[in-house]
């Protein structure tokens, strides 16, 4: 390589870098936040960084051992061995919330449950009062093995439903949002921010086919204009979700119990702004630079 290579080389690093420094702040002022300091995020930097070496970073036909992962990650040799040798510590993914996002999926797209604008129908809470539209019934739709009572208490306690004094349950949002239910947030937070964060990568790396993403930014707007697009952005991105979600659950059903079907999608909507007053100097020059797109 030479000097010219490696001085483009450095520059796309340093580039990166710079960039990751941007995406990394949001996090690590959640992780402030929560009281997780750099010493505990090291660590989990560490088991990160093995993680994608071993999984993702293998030679074909030969087995990946510790010092080609010290080699690739920069880490001693001993951390990569502990780190390999200690118990996956990945929480599996709550199933109450995973449950829960089925149960939403279809009280906002099967025909049964939508009123004649195709807003979700309250409900009964008993099968005995309502049959088959009925928070039981829509419960046992999705599983057989979990009841209809603790679910609907979870939900009551976290704010996705309410119950009226006729004893029907109302779905409070479009989207299984919770007001007050922190593993919930969590659960979405990361599912979420991963899926984003994995596509963009996949991009970046120039790794085909590329995926789809896309969004609408500008700058030199008002509070009352971010308003009105917030609540446009809303309306709109609520139809294209429900319209890839009743699909999506009809798919799903054709291909229950097929070998193949061992693969999963996210399709998502966020409507982010900032006041620049308060933002950095990055921030202002890079919206200057790329205002008025589409991209």
């Amino acid at each position: 390589m030479n000097m010219m290579e490696t001085n483009i080389e450095n520059s796309s690093k340093q580039r990166m870098l710079t960039a990751l420094q941007r995406v990394l702040k949001p996090l690590i002022r959640l992780a402030l936040s929560q009281g997780i300091n750099y010493q505990m995020l090291l660590e989990t930097l560490k088991v990160v960084f093995v993680q994608v070496a071993e999984e993702d970073f293998k030679l074909n036909d030969r087995e990946q051992t510790d010092s080609r992962i010290s080699l690739l990650t920069g880490l001693h040799r001993k951390d990569v061995h502990r780190l390999r040798d200690q118990p996956d510590s990945t929480l599996n993914q709550s199933s109450l919330v995973t449950l829960g996002s089925q149960l939403v999926g279809l009280w906002i797209s099967d025909a049964d449950f939508l009123d004649s604008e195709g807003n979700p129908k309250p409900i009964a809470r008993l099968a005995s009062a309502g049959g088959d539209l009925s928070f039981e019934r829509l419960v046992a739709r999705v599983s057989k093995d979990i009841r209809a009572r603790p679910v609907l208490d979870e939900w009551v306690r976290v704010g996705v439903v309410h119950i009226d004094e006729n004893d029907f349950v109302h779905l409070n949002s479009d989207a299984f949002v919770p007001s007050a239910g922190f593993e919930e947030k969590l659960f979405f937070f990361q599912q979420n921010i991963h899926d984003h964060a994995a596509a963009t990568a996949h991009n970046l790396m120039n790794q085909t086919p590329p995926m789809l993403e896309r969004c609408v930014y500008y700058d030199g707007l008002t509070q009352e204009n971010i308003l009105e697009l917030k609540a446009l952005a809303e309306k709109e991105g609520m139809v294209a979700l429900k319209i890839v979600n009743a699909r999506a659950i009809e798919l799903q059903t054709a291909s229950l119990n097929a070998d193949i079907a061992h693969h999963r999608f996210t399709f998502a909507l966020y409507f982010y702004h900032v006041n620049e007053n308060f933002g950095t100097k990055l921030q202002h020059e890079f919206y200057r630079r790329k205002k008025n797109r589409i991209e």
